[in-house]
């Protein structure tokens, strides 16, 4: 048997989030990461102390059902079907990457630059991952939502507040591909 090592063409993934979305709306539900988390924080006591956590669990617990289905989604595709053919990046993007520090660019999915295990083992990596999981953490808080909520779910709803988040994670993107990344590199490196 042949796996698949690919991603999936746009006409197959698109149908099948789709798919996902109407079941969603068809049964009343909402999707995203960060409702997951709070349904964790929730089962873990955080609703004795915080009002937001205070949420009817039982019917919650699909959340997490879910982040097992991702968790493993993920090991199946990191063992199974990551293809070793290099990633194909513009010779423009790969002297910009070498600019910044990265060694070999294109090399791999997850640069070890950023994710290697070296990157734990110093204060800016400790930093960077601290710093970073607030500003996410209060980021989803303050849009209400994360972006696979906003961006899926929300769009799919077609809510403004949405739309507006969507718009702002793209700047925010942009931003810190552009201007922040190249800042933290020189600090770092």
């Amino acid at each position: 048997m042949e796996l698949i090592t690919q991603p999936w063409p746009w006409y197959v993934a698109g149908p099948l989030i789709a798919m996902v979305m109407f079941a969603l709306l068809y049964f009343g539900e909402s999707f995203g990461i960060s409702s997951n988390l709070r349904t964790l924080c929730a089962i873990s006591g955080a609703d004795k102390h915080v009002a937001f956590f205070r949420i009817k669990k039982d019917q919650h617990i699909w959340n997490l059902i879910f982040v097992i289905g991702a968790l493993l989604g993920g090991y199946l595709a990191h063992h199974y079907l990551v293809t070793e053919s290099p990633l194909v990046l513009s010779e423009k993007t790969s002297l910009s990457l070498e600019q910044l520090g990265f060694q070999t660019p294109g090399t791999e999915y997850l640069p070890s630059e950023i994710f290697g295990l070296a990157r734990l083992k110093s204060f800016s990596g400790w930093a960077i991952l601290l710093i970073g999981g607030v500003l996410v953490g209060f980021g989803a808080r303050y849009a209400g939502g994360c972006t696979s909520g906003h961006a899926i779910s929300g769009l799919s709803n077609l809510q403004l507040p949405s739309l507006i988040a969507v718009v702002g994670f793209f700047i925010g993107g942009l931003l810190m591909v552009h201007l922040i990344m190249p800042l933290l590199f020189a600090v770092i490196n």
